[in-house]
């Protein structure tokens, strides 16, 4: 049975749980995070816990833990679930907090926040087909940003994000919600273009602060290719001259994409195109792990 942390206290995963009353489930005012493991080390993990306490300062979510605790409590989650996976096999880590319980429904006071993490195997299955037959996006609609004043905040406020991945009508299809500027972003990870031989990234502050955008821009500069942020995407990529397409994500690492459904037609593109070869091979000598290898094999 693998172990969860829960304000403070290590337990069993089936006993972790939130209360009805809890402003995380009544409001959806929750602060989460998803990092994974590489041979059963935390990826990133200083990144990572610092959008986490940014997005929670943002959200008015008060953390009653130091860095070194929550660290201290992602490490011992970690080396005590990785025991039971199987061979070649990681983890997926969720952290989340929200206000806590809210005391007008419940005859108490209010809070404490609610401070919890998880893990579970990384879910390679779902991933597989990125990287056997590329990636497949859909545009469904757009992003909710008038209804939520920063969409850097990585937050579980998703039901959008559902919506969109019930409409979609191509068989495996990534759901892609788009800015006002047109840029498309994602709910498993985000979406860069190929221009020029260079990697365009959306305006930073349209969609989320993505983490593995910046692994994406070192690795590029050690492997000689530019990047450039574009404040304004094509409504039709197709007349855009656009090369190639890439997903990236903390679950997957870097996946190509094949074919790209927007609202004006169809764009098919060369998968696996020489930019994504160059940064899978980049990212695989960095974990120390072949990503790659890892989903498909």
């Amino acid at each position: 049975m693998s172990l969860a942390f829960l304000n403070g206290r290590f337990l069993p995963y089936s006993e972790l749980s939130i209360a009805p009353h809890d402003a995380g489930f009544v409001f959806g005012a929750t602060v989460t995070d998803f990092c994974r493991t590489y041979a059963h080390k935390l990826f990133r993990w200083p990144d990572h816990l610092a959008r986490f306490k940014r997005d929670c300062d943002f959200c008015f979510v008060p953390l009653p833990y130091s860095d070194a605790q929550l660290t201290a409590a992602a490490k011992h989650l970690v080396t005590d679930n990785a025991k039971l996976l199987a061979p070649g096999d990681d983890l997926a880590v969720i952290t989340f907090a929200t206000p806590g319980p809210l005391g007008y429904m419940a005859g108490t006071d209010s809070g404490p926040p609610t401070v919890a993490m998880h893990t579970f195997p990384l879910p390679k299955e779902r991933y597989r087909r990125f990287f056997t037959d590329g990636v497949v996006l859909q545009t469904r609609g757009w992003l909710p940003q008038r209804a939520f004043p920063d969409a850097t905040i990585k937050h579980r406020s998703r039901v959008h994000w559902w919506a969109a991945g019930r409409r979609v009508t191509h068989p495996d299809a990534v759901p892609v919600l788009l800015t006002p500027e047109l840029a498309p972003d994602t709910a498993v990870g985000a979406v860069l273009a190929v221009r020029d031989g260079a990697i365009e990234r959306p305006f930073p502050g349209g969609v989320l602060d993505s983490i593995s955008v910046k692994v994406v821009t070192e690795l590029a500069a050690k492997v000689g290719i530019q990047v450039r942020t574009r404040q304004d995407w094509p409504e039709d990529p197709s007349d855009d001259g656009v090369e190639e397409m890439l997903l990236v994500g903390s679950a997957f690492g870097v996946a190509g994409v094949k074919t790209y459904h927007h609202d004006e037609g169809e764009l098919t593109l060369p998968w696996p195109g020489p930019v994504f070869t160059k940064l899978a091979a980049a990212w695989s000598e960095l974990v120390g792990v072949d990503v790659v290898r890892q989903f498909t094999g």
